[in-house]
C-alpha cells in the first residue's frame, strides 16, 4: 500500500538544463537538437534501406535516396505541423482559443504524435503521387526509421520534465521539477525503450530476417499497432494532460482512446499486405 513517505522524494530529477547551447540571444534547447537528430539519423537509415535492392521485391526498391533526400523536409514540415496542431486540436482547443499566442508556444504542451503521424502520412500520400511511388513502400520505409525520432522526443520530454509518469514508490521513480513534491514514474523513458528502442528492432529484424519489405503494407501495420500497443500500455503509467485528465474512471486517457484506430489500422494493414 502506497503511502506519503512512500510517494515523497526517492530519486532526484537530474540537473540537466533544457538549454543545449547558447548563443547569444539564441537558446538551442535539446527539444529542438531531439527533432533535429531524430529525423537526420531516420533518413540516414532509410538511405540505407534503399541501397540494399535484396531486401525489395524483385531486389528492386520502390523509391531511391534521392527521393529520401527530396522527402526529407516534407517530413521535417508533416511531423512540427502536424504534431503540434494535432496537439492542439487533441488536447489544448480551450486554451488555445482563449489565448491563439499559445499555437505557437511549442513548449506549451509540445507536440502530439497522433498529429505527427497524420501530418507526415498527408506528406507522404502526396509526395508519393508526385514522384510516381508506390505508396505503402513509402510508409514502410518512413515506418521503419520512425521508431529513431521517437526514442529521440522521448528522451527530450525526460530532460525538459514534462509528460511525467503517476504517483508511484518503485525505486527508480524519479521527482519532476514541476510535478510537485512526489515520486513519479519516469514515463518517458518507458516509452523512449518501447515505442523507441524495441519497435525499431522488432521492425529491423522483420526487415533483415523477413524479408519484410518485400510485402509492401507489413512495416506499417507493424509499426502502427506495435506503437498503439506501447502507448495504450505506457498511458497506464502515464499522468494524464492536467487540462483533460480521465476521460473514466481513474484509468482512461486520451491516448488509449487515440491508439485504438491506430491498432485497428496496423491489423488491417498487415492482414491485406499477406492476401497481396
Amino acid at each position: 500500500m502506497q503511502t506519503v513517505a512512500h510517494l515523497l522524494s526517492i530519486m532526484p530529477f537530474p540537473d540537466i538544463d533544457p538549454v543545449a547551447l547558447q548563443l547569444g540571444p539564441l537558446a538551442i534547447h535539446w527539444y529542438g537538437l531531439a527533432y533535429v537528430a531524430g529525423i537526420l539519423l531516420g533518413w540516414l537509415y532509410a538511405r540505407r534501406l534503399t541501397a540494399r535492392p535484396q531486401l525489395w521485391r524483385n531486389d528492386t526498391p520502390a523509391l531511391t535516396p534521392a527521393h529520401l533526400d527530396d522527402f526529407l523536409i516534407w517530413a521535417a514540415a508533416g511531423i512540427v505541423l502536424g504534431g503540434r496542431i494535432g496537439y492542439i486540436l487533441f488536447y489544448d482547443l480551450a486554451a488555445v482559443a482563449a489565448e491563439p499566442i499559445r499555437a505557437i508556444q511549442i513548449w506549451n504542451g509540445g507536440m502530439s504524435f497522433h498529429g505527427g503521424l497524420i501530418g507526415t502520412i498527408l506528406a507522404m500520400v502526396i509526395f508519393s503521387r508526385r514522384n510516381g511511388i508506390a505508396i505503402w513502400s513509402m510508409f514502410d520505409v518512413i515506418a521503419a526509421a520512425a521508431p529513431i525520432g521517437i526514442f529521440f522526443g522521448r528522451i527530450a520530454n525526460f530532460i525538459n520534465g514534462e509528460l511525467w509518469g503517476r504517483l508511484t514508490d518503485m525505486p527508480w521513480a524519479v521527482v519532476f521539477p514541476a510535478g510537485g513534491p512526489f515520486a513519479r514514474h519516469p514515463s518517458q523513458l518507458y516509452e523512449a525503450a518501447l515505442e523507441g528502442i524495441m519497435l525499431f528492432l522488432l521492425l529491423a529484424a522483420l526487415i533483415y530476417g523477413a524479408k519484410a519489405l518485400k510485402r509492401p503494407g507489413t512495416i506499417s501495420g507493424w509499426f502502427i499497432g506495435f506503437y498503439a500497443v506501447a502507448r495504450i500500455f505506457n498511458e497506464f503509467f502515464r499522468e494524464p494532460d492536467a487540462q483533460i485528465g480521465y476521460l473514466a474512471g481513474n484509468w482512461l486517457t486520451m491516448g488509449m482512446i487515440l491508439s485504438v484506430p491506430m491498432l485497428m489500422l496496423g491489423i488491417w494493414a498487415v492482414l491485406r499486405a499477406r492476401k497481396t
